[in-house]
């Protein structure tokens, strides 16, 4: 469920993370706070872990100096207080020791998000995160739409958004530019379409 958006903040930062402490003590829901508004996205199903899994042993398999961080909190609005949990962060291996449960995404070379199949998912995966992502100046955000039986790179970050957007259906081969560098051949994620 979305609470409405306005220009202002719906609350300050330390509001957020008092709800979401208290948040965190349920299973079936993640808060996350995107341009001062409070967010709420489901727990993910068994095919959401598995298109999460498939990533993460593809860029593995190219890249072992790399590894996907499942749901690590990052810090990605730098003109508001935001908090966004991605269901995955592909940064250097140990790059998170010691951050905490929101960190820096400097270190950050891809974020992914697989949507989820509620309500929100269009404003939180395809419209607010882009921009939340690319003015964090993550280089390359990874988009797996299981409405769209697609998968779109967003890449290049420069003045709050990425200039380079490509979709291509599932069952083609997906470039993950630098600095990730990996070819992502998609057939596998047919198993996972509605």
């Amino acid at each position: 469920m979305a609470v409405m958006t306005t220009e202002r903040p719906q609350m300050e930062l330390e509001q957020f993370r008092n709800i979401a402490a208290i948040a965190a003590e349920r299973e079936d829901v993640v808060f996350e706070f995107i341009n001062g508004r409070i967010g709420v996205k489901p727990v993910p199903d068994g095919d959401h872990g598995e298109i999460i899994r498939w990533v993460s042993r593809r860029c593995m398999q190219h890249r072992p100096d790399l590894w996907l961080y499942v749901e690590q909190g990052l810090r990605v609005d730098r003109y508001r207080a935001g908090h966004a949990k991605p269901d995955g962060a592909l940064a250097e291996d140990g790059a998170f020791a010691g951050q905490g449960e929101w960190a820096d995404p400097e270190q950050v070379l891809m974020v992914v998000e697989v949507t989820s199949y509620d309500s929100d998912t269009h404003r939180r995966d395809r419209v607010e995160k882009p921009v939340a992502y690319a003015e964090a100046g993550i280089p390359v955000y990874l988009l797996i739409d299981r409405d769209a039986g697609a998968v779109t790179v967003h890449s290049d970050p420069q003045g709050g958004r990425y200039e380079t957007v490509t979709t291509r259906a599932y069952g083609h081969e997906v470039v993950l530019p630098d600095p990730v560098g990996v070819l992502l051949d998609t057939e596998e994620l047919k198993r996972y379409a509605r």
